[in-house]
């Protein structure tokens, strides 16, 4: 089977008539075709109306590599290149998507209610880094029990190393973690094991080395927004509209010709466009209706999830039958924040929003979605949020660790560094059995003890430029005060950086560490066979009882069919006397211990449990 999806930019193999190539370079005179082959030659393109340049060649095939020449003086990779070779400054390469014979026609996805969610970084989830090792650790990411791996972004970045958020070629996937083909196989390698693959993917700005679009397109970019990387990507001004459809074939590329079935959107509270409809809006709109996903009535499930610290619920409609009808779910910082709070006791930066009602923003969270809906947020200065209580739970992904939560740390410390193992068994005991999809990120199943620091591998005055604003980020935190603490933070350069944030396998066959993993396999094994087939039916949900100041939660999740799903907790450090006991059948409970106190109207300190009443059991 091929798939394929025809971008109108960039080089298209089109069969018997060689390869077209097309480039919006608006701002040039001239552009020139640079085969890169024994020859070299130079061919010229065509100018054609609105700033575009074309030519279609016999000169080139699948392989060739090639630049493009702006004005006879300056030599640019392909923006829409499929492959870079030899990274962001080198030639790109001509890539036939249709030389890839895929062999899993059969896989439609899965329900979005099914997700739990593993997030990754190729270059350090494994030794190699790569695709193709990856590949290889599929068996246990279905053994663990999830059901998606998401992939921090992948696009090409300048050299060896990088989270990913400093991409400058979008549709490359990057040189070091292996070819096009290769992440390919590991998509349908994936899917012959059950697995969905989501793709990170960074449309809110470029990295700061390697983007050539100034050169000939500046029209990419406006100094009417600025984001936190410098100017904004024009979505909404003069010329926007081809910078609009950049995007929007790059999030249909993906899922089209990759195959994957779901893109999350990072930091979009970033990207600013005033124009109805906005950039967010219409990518939605592109993806549900050219992808054949399961709401435009074929049966290919196609899930997009944002990450949105403006908390705009307005993304996240759902239709009455609780159908996805733009993004599927955002990233729930808010119930991270609260949980943080409450098993760490952290209250600098933006915990210090969540540090005096952590308990009540947590029961907030797990009924309502967000805890922020509109009130005034003391650390952003600003209200924040739009009403969620008409949401369905589905469209909020929790989490207790992430690739943020984690490396925007100093040191990129792990939970089970900051907070005591039973308040984090029992957070996750929480978030995993809850009607919210969960997030893991790697090696937290196991208790990972690996850092994941803040790693990239830029060159020359960029790279001591970003030691030393890494560096001066934490100088408002007290504990980091002094330039020589700060000189003990890592430097994001070196390659000890990068490779102290590998994942260490080999723990895995100790103590703590098979217990964590034993642990994770039981709750989400759990999750599946209880939890999952109620969710697509939750009407409504309540705090039944809240003691803030000794810890105790009580929440009930109401299901149309009359089911109740329940929740008893006690986050605190003494046992508490419960005034709700629910009706139904305990389905899990911290320990055995918990459980017959539970039945007597007792729960112990740090202490979770879950009980199910079917519809019709008095």
């Amino acid at each position: 089977m091929k798939r394929r999806h025809r971008l109108p930019f960039g080089a298209e193999v089109c069969g018997d008539t060689g390869v077209r190539f097309r480039l919006w370079a608006p701002c040039a005179e001239s552009v020139d075709l640079r085969l890169e082959d024994a020859a070299d030659r130079l061919i010229p393109l065509g100018r054609l109306d609105g700033g575009w340049f074309e030519l279609t060649t016999r000169e080139a095939s699948a392989g060739s590599r090639y630049r493009f020449r702006i004005d006879g003086e300056t030599d640019v990779p392909d923006p829409a290149s499929r492959f870079q070779p030899l990274d962001v400054h080198g030639p790109s390469e001509v890539v036939d998507p249709c030389a890839f014979d895929w062999n899993d026609e059969h896989w439609r996805g899965r329900p979005w209610e099914q997700a739990a969610i593993y997030e990754l970084h190729v270059g350090t989830f494994t030794a190699e880094g790569t695709f193709q090792a990856l590949e290889r650790k599929l068996d246990y990411l279905c053994d663990l029990g999830v059901t998606a791996v998401e992939l921090m972004p992948v696009a090409d970045f300048p050299g060896r190393r990088n989270w990913g958020y400093d991409g400058v070629l979008a549709y490359a996937p990057d040189s070091s973690y292996g070819r096009p083909e290769d992440l390919k196989r590991l998509v349908q390698a994936a899917h012959n094991k059950g697995l969905m693959v989501f793709l990170d993917v960074v449309y809110n700005h470029f990295g700061p080395e390697g983007n050539y679009l100034r050169c000939y397109a500046p029209q990419f970019f406006t100094d009417r927004y600025h984001t936190p990387w410098g100017e904004g990507i024009n979505f909404d001004g003069p010329e926007s509209r081809t910078v609009r459809d950049f995007f929007i074939h790059n999030a249909l590329y993906w899922v089209q010709e990759y195959h994957l079935d779901g893109l999350r959107l990072d930091a979009v509270d970033a990207i600013r466009d005033e124009s109805q409809p906005d950039i967010l809006t219409e990518l939605a709109q592109a993806v549900r209706e050219e992808s054949g996903d399961d709401r435009s009535g074929n049966d290919r499930f196609i899930h997009l999830v944002l990450e949105n610290g403006d908390n705009a619920a307005s993304y996240l409609p759902h239709d009455r039958g609780s159908r996805v009808q733009a993004y599927s779910a955002q990233w729930n910082d808010d119930i991270h924040h609260a949980l943080h709070v409450l098993i760490t006791g952290e209250s600098d930066g933006y915990y210090s929003d969540y540090a005096r009602h952590p308990l009540e923003q947590l029961a907030r969270c797990l009924t309502e979605g967000f805890a922020f809906q509109g009130e005034y947020s003391e650390f952003h200065r600003a209200y924040r949020g739009e009403c969620s209580a008409h949401l369905p739970p589905s469209a909020f992904v929790s989490f207790l660790q992430n690739h943020d939560q984690i490396g925007n740390r100093a040191f990129g410390e792990r939970i089970l560094q900051l907070a005591p193992p039973q308040a984090v068994k029992a957070a996750m005991e929480i978030l995993l059995l809850a009607p919210m999809p969960p997030l893991l990120f790697m090696g937290e199943e196991f208790g990972a003890t690996s850092p994941f620091l803040f790693f990239c591998d830029f060159s020359g005055a960029l790279a001591a430029a970003v030691t030393e604003g890494r560096r001066n980020e934490f100088a408002r935190f007290a504990k980091f005060n002094s330039p020589e603490t700060r000189e003990r933070i890592p430097d994001p350069s070196g390659e000890e950086t990068y490779l102290r944030s590998k994942v260490d396998w080999t723990s895995l066959a100790v103590e703590p560490h098979a217990s964590w993993l034993l642990l994770y396999r039981s709750l989400l094994s759990i999750r599946q066979q209880v939890v999952v087939p109620h969710i697509k039916s939750v009407s409504c949900a309540r705090t039944m009882f809240c003691d803030p100041g000794r810890g105790g939660l009580s929440i009930t999740w109401s299901c149309a069919d009359g089911t109740l799903l329940e929740l008893a907790a006690n986050l605190g450090n003494s046992t508490l006397t419960s005034p709700h006991r629910p009706r139904g059948q305990q389905f899990y409970s911290s320990t055995q211990a918990t459980a017959q106190a539970f039945l007597q109207g007792q729960l112990p300190s740090l202490s979770v449990v879950w009980s199910v009443t079917k519809s019709g059991t008095d």
